[in-house]
Formats: C-alpha cells, sequence, structure tokens
C-alpha cells in the first residue's frame, strides 16, 4: 500500500473513530435499552451493529454524491493533465473550509440530539446547551426508530476524501476509504456498547467533546490534504 493509500485510510479510520467515540447517541441508547430491558448479550450485538451499518451505508450513500462528482470530471480531457494536483488541492480547500465550519458550530452551540432516560424508558429529543426541553417534544425509542436515526444521520467528512478518490479514477483508493470507515464505525459502536453494558464507559466522558466533531475532522481531512499537495503522498 503506497503513502496516499495509507494517508486515506487512516483519515478515514480517524474520521470515523472521532465521530462515532466523541457522541453519545452512538452507544448510549444502546447502553440504556440493554440493560432496562434485560436484553441478552447476542440481541444487544446485533441491534448494535444493524445500526452501525445503517449509518455506514447512509453515510456513503452521502459520499457516493461526492465520488459521482469526481469521477464525471475525468470525463473531460483538459482535466487529465491537471488531475493530480486539482484533486490534492480540492482536499485542501474543502478541509481548510470544513474545519471554519466545525468552528462555526462549536461556537453556535448547534441543537444536536440527545437521550434522556426516564425510568426503563428512552427518549430522545433535539436541545442546544442550557436549553430546557418540554416532556411532550420527546419521542420514545424503540429499535426500530433507533435504527431511523442512525441511517438519517450520515457522517458528511467521508464525502471530500471520495470526492478525491472519485478525481483519480482510484478503486484501491475508494476502498481505503470505505472499509476503514465501515470498519471502524462499527467497531467502535459496538467496543463502547459492550464497555458500557459492563459499566465501563465512565473512563471515557465523550459528551462535552461532541460540539467539535466538525472542527476535529475538518483538522484531519486538512492534514490529509496538505500530506496531497505538498508532500506527494
Amino acid at each position: 500500500m503506497n503513502t496516499a493509500l495509507w494517508a486515506l485510510a487512516l483519515s478515514a479510520a480517524s474520521i470515523s473513530f472521532i465521530h462515532t467515540a466523541s457522541g453519545p447517541d452512538h452507544y448510549l441508547p444502546f447502553i440504556v435499552l440493554s440493560k432496562s430491558k434485560k436484553w441478552s448479550k447476542s440481541k444487544t450485538v446485533l441491534l448494535t451493529v444493524a445500526c452501525g451499518f445503517g449509518h455506514v451505508l447512509s453515510s456513503l450513500m452521502i459520499g457516493a454524491v461526492g465520488l459521482f462528482l469526481g469521477w464525471q470530471m475525468t470525463r473531460f480531457a483538459w482535466f487529465q493533465d491537471i488531475r493530480g494536483n486539482l484533486s490534492g488541492w480540492a482536499l485542501l480547500i474543502f478541509g481548510i473550509a470544513y474545519l471554519a465550519y466545525g468552528f462555526h458550530q462549536a461556537l453556535r452551540n448547534k441543537p444536536h440530539k440527545h437521550f434522556d432516560v426516564m425510568g426503563e424508558e428512552v427518549y430522545v429529543f433535539e436541545h442546544s446547551h442550557g436549553e430546557m426541553v418540554r416532556p411532550q417534544s420527546r419521542i420514545k425509542v424503540t429499535p426500530l426508530v433507533l435504527f431511523m436515526i442512525f441511517v438519517m444521520g450520515p457522517s458528511e467528512p467521508l464525502t471530500p476524501l471520495l470526492f478525491y478518490s472519485g478525481m483519480n479514477r482510484s478503486v484501491p483508493e475508494i476502498l481505503a476509504l470505505v472499509i476503514p470507515f465501515s470498519l471502524t464505525t462499527v467497531a467502535t459502536m459496538l467496543g463502547m456498547v459492550l464497555l458500557g453494558r459492563y459499566g465501563l464507559t465512565t473512563l471515557f466522558n465523550s459528551e462535552k467533546f461532541e460540539k467539535y466533531m466538525g472542527l476535529v475532522s475538518g483538522a484531519v481531512i486538512t492534514l490529509c490534504g496538505i500530506g496531497m499537495v505538498f508532500f506527494g503522498w
């Protein structure tokens, strides 16, 4: 595997791990429902993996838009001479833009999903930090609702990485993104759920890092873009 493939694979895995581990919504509801409903370990694992792959597939569907656009650009003859430099610069520019977006979102205190435990039930709602939420705005979480939440919540930072690979018309690069991203997402979700099921999640309080996810993802993409443009990865 050459340097570019390693850089893309590590970027995809890093973004996936940070995105998953920094968001309690990726594992807290599974932990609570598993304990309150007295689910077996196999049922907990099965639901977690199903939701994990649902989340992965929705992310890949969004990323496929970037892949398609990048691949279509290679149909133009004039693009062939500048493809290498342009694709790297496109990745770098997007990374800087996403970094700025993440910084803005962190300062803005954007509303986000929050899970509330009431007795043996779990409810989901959107709120900003410090905001009071009325009880009627909560939605009871069931396995089906949980699956739909993950399907409808893709990870957008994968898109520019797939756009870059599409511009290079590189199947190995696409696989170097998709496989690590998918496996890391599901493995991180499952690991956090199993740790929580046995009472070990207190070792890592991730909720306070959640609002910085965009900032960190932008930094990872920017670093990858710098390597592609200036260091010939």
